[in-house]
């Protein structure tokens, strides 16, 4: 009984740890200021036209939940998501996503 009782709370705890693994590398994979933000979402919404300025608000050092809200507007995974913000960042002047 008590073995059970320990099990759980190891997994949840696990669980929990793993999950605050995957924000910190997400917050490494990734850093976009907000000046660079005004460029990608231009680069965004060029390639997405059904984007709005109000569903691309973002506020330096929210990465997580921006590429969170970009998962579900564009229907694509995580992956997908910071390969392109990762693209349109190397060449923060040119045009092209």
């Amino acid at each position: 009984m008590l073995n059970n009782s320990l099990a759980k709370i190891f997994k949840r705890r696990q669980t929990d740890f793993y999950i605050f693994v995957a924000n910190i590398l997400i917050m490494a994979e990734i850093s976009i200021s907000n000046k660079d933000w005004a460029r990608v979402k231009i680069k965004l919404q060029r390639k997405y036209n059904h984007l709005t300025d109000e569903e691309l608000q973002y506020t330096e050092g929210q990465e997580d939940s921006l590429v969170s809200k970009l998962m579900d507007l564009v229907h694509r995974d995580r992956k997908y998501v910071i390969f392109t913000l990762k693209k349109a960042l190397v060449n923060i002047d040119n045009n092209r996503l």
